[in-house]
């Protein structure tokens, strides 16, 4: 596929955004809470130090920036990715997209976690170009 249209989103987008994120909350299963999302989302929209979120005909992508030694310095996490029509090409053309965009800010790696079951979309991302790392991510609530 070519020709998606994809561009990064601005704080008047914020109701919009809301509601995809909503949708891929309900077909992912994770706990929508509206006013921590509302939080989290304001520095995402409102400028570049922490990254962004694109938005695409049929989904968003949320890119954050991190720093890692192992890196060598600037990478990104591909936090969120919802692309609602499958199988069309549009999300390989969106990863390619966002790929250059991390280029552009000198990240110099990409990451992203997917949830275990999900075999379909980790061979989804293996077709573009992303390798499974043999690290284990482990969380600290505070």
């Amino acid at each position: 596929m070519t020709g998606v249209l994809i561009r990064r989103a601005a704080p008047e987008d914020l109701g919009a955004l809301l509601g995809l994120v909503r949708e891929f909350y309900l077909v992912d299963g994770h706990d929508y809470d509206h006013d921590a999302l509302v939080r989290a989302l304001g520095p995402l929209l409102g400028g570049d130090e922490h990254g962004g979120v694109w938005l695409f005909d049929t989904g968003y992508a949320v890119l954050t920036w991190g720093y890692s030694l192992e890196s060598g310095g600037r990478d990104a996490l591909l936090d969120e990715f919802y692309v609602r029509d499958r199988g069309r090409g549009t999300g390989s053309a969106v990863l390619a997209e966002l790929a250059d965009v991390a280029r552009e800010a000198g990240a110099s790696r990409v990451f992203l976690e997917t949830e275990r079951p999900n075999h379909a979309a980790r061979r989804f991302y293996r077709r573009n170009g992303f390798a499974q790392e043999d690290s284990t991510w482990l969380s600290l609530v505070l």
